[in-house]
């Protein structure tokens, strides 16, 4: 089996800290593609940091988990909130967690 991540993105933009969620099999690739414009259209033009990230065993999942905490805004605002405060020092890490 391969593994698959779940992530959280970070992006300050203005007065907001934007998150986007998605998953991949690469996160390092993924991020860099993001960053590139070459993500999804909705992260286009920003610059991302790693958030959060989560390990899973397959895509199934993975995919399960994006589809959950897109709906949770809550966790999302939390993690949003902490980076706020440490805009000057983006989070360089992912904080992996294996299920």
């Amino acid at each position: 089996m391969e593994d698959c991540f779940v992530y959280v993105l970070g992006c300050a933009c203005g007065d907001r800290y934007l998150t986007y969620v998605g998953w991949t099999l690469d996160l390092d690739r993924r991020l860099a593609q993001h960053n590139a414009g070459s993500g999804a259209r909705s992260t286009r033009g920003r610059s991302w940091v790693l958030l959060h990230a989560e390990r899973y065993a397959s895509r199934s999942e993975a995919m399960s988990r994006e589809w959950h905490l897109k709906r949770d805004r809550g966790f999302r605002k939390r993690l949003a909130q902490a980076a706020a405060g440490n805009i000057q020092k983006p989070h360089s890490g992912a904080e992996l967690t294996s299920v």
